[in-house]
């Protein structure tokens, strides 16, 4: 069988932030693949919306056999269980979150569709602190 090359990024910003990220992570190499690479954990201002609560982020490198739109679902359905229940997309903003995973990078592959697009422009190219992290594991 073939393996996805996926790069992640997790952040959580209520609740206990570090706990609630190393639990996806956990969640991650249960559901998802083997993370074959982390980055250093760090503690960031929200971005494009105000609160004051920081946020925890890190990148994974993951191995997955599941496809783009698999993953996405299944990613979907951590996020569901830590208990996020709506997606920043779903409410047109930015709020305070309990986890977040983003797609980054799914091989080489750009992809675009209303619910999915790879790579993560935002992440990949304009947030400091994520271009950051994502080279640690790239």
């Amino acid at each position: 069988m073939s393996y996805n090359d996926v790069i992640l990024l997790l952040g959580s910003n209520i609740k206990n932030p570090e706990d609630n990220v190393n639990k996806a992570l956990s969640e991650l190499e249960k559901k998802i693949g083997a993370i074959i690479a982390k980055s250093k954990l760090i503690s960031t201002k929200p971005v494009e919306f105000d609160s004051f609560n920081f946020f925890c982020n890190i990148a994974v490198r993951i191995k997955t056999q599941l496809s783009p739109f698999k993953l996405l679902t299944e990613l979907k359905n951590i996020e569901r269980s830590m208990g996020r229940i709506k997606d920043s997309a779903d409410l047109g903003a930015y709020q305070d979150r309990i986890i977040d995973i983003d797609i980054i990078l799914y091989n080489n592959i750009k992809f675009i569709s209303e619910k999915l697009i790879i790579p993560h422009f935002k992440n990949l190219y304009e947030r400091d602190f994520a271009k950051e992290i994502i080279k640690q594991v790239q």
